[in-house]
C-alpha cells in the first residue's frame, strides 16, 4: 500500500530534541504514513529532487515536522522548498502538482506562548510568522489546515511532551485516514 500521507521531518539535532523525535517515532506507527527524515537522508544536503517529487506526488497530506528556528525552517527544509517545490512543477504556468492536496504544519518552539505577542520577547503573534508557510501552500494550490504547535518546547513537563503527542498521532490518523 502507498503511503498517502507524507511526513517531511527536518531537524538537524533529533538527539537533543524533546518534543519532535518523540512525534516523528509515534508518526512511524500510524498506517498509511511514511516519514522522510530529511537531515537523514540528505547529511549532504544534496537532495534527490525528482524521488522527493514521486514521494510528494504519492501523497495527499504533506506534514511539515519540525522546530521552528529563527521565525522559520531549518536550513535543510528550506533547501528541500527551494528545489524541490519548483516553478512549473509546484506552482507557476502548469504548476499543478500539489493543487488539491493538505498541507498540516506540526512545529515546535522553544519559548512559552506567552512570548508570542506585541510586548513580548518575539513581539508579534505567533501566527504572524506563519504567513510565509499559508502562502507556500496557496501558491501551490493546497488547503492549508491549522497547524499543531508546541511552544516551550525546553521546559514543558513530560506529562505535557505526552499529551501533545498524543493529539498530534490523533490528529495525523484523522487526517491520514479520511
Amino acid at each position: 500500500m502507498t503511503a498517502r500521507t507524507l511526513v517531511v521531518y527536518a531537524h538537524p539535532t533529533p538527539h537533543r530534541s524533546r518534543i519532535n523525535r518523540k512525534m516523528v517515532g509515534a508518526a512511524r506507527g500510524v498506517p498509511g504514513v511514511r516519514v522522510q527524515d530529511l537531515y537523514e537522508t540528505y547529511p549532504d544536503f544534496y537532495i534527490d529532487v525528482a524521488r522527493e517529487q514521486r514521494l510528494v506526488l504519492d501523497a495527499d497530506l504533506l506534514v511539515f515536522l519540525h522546530p521552528i528556528r529563527w521565525y522559520s525552517v531549518p536550513s535543510l527544509l528550506k533547501e528541500w522548498y527551494d528545489v524541490v517545490l519548483e516553478s512549473g512543477w509546484a506552482y507557476g504556468k502548469d504548476g499543478n502538482a500539489l493543487h488539491g492536496k493538505r498541507f498540516w504544519l506540526a512545529v515546535s518552539t522553544g519559548s512559552p506562548a506567552e512570548a508570542y505577542r506585541p510586548g513580548g520577547l518575539h513581539g508579534r503573534y505567533f501566527e504572524d510568522f506563519l504567513v510565509p508557510f499559508e502562502q507556500t501552500a496557496a501558491l501551490c494550490g493546497m488547503e492549508w489546515l491549522p497547524p499543531c504547535v508546541f511552544h516551550d518546547a525546553t521546559y514543558a513537563s513530560d506529562e505535557a511532551v505526552d499529551s501533545h503527542v498524543a493529539a498530534f498521532v490523533n490528529r495525523l490518523k484523522d487526517y491520514a485516514n479520511p
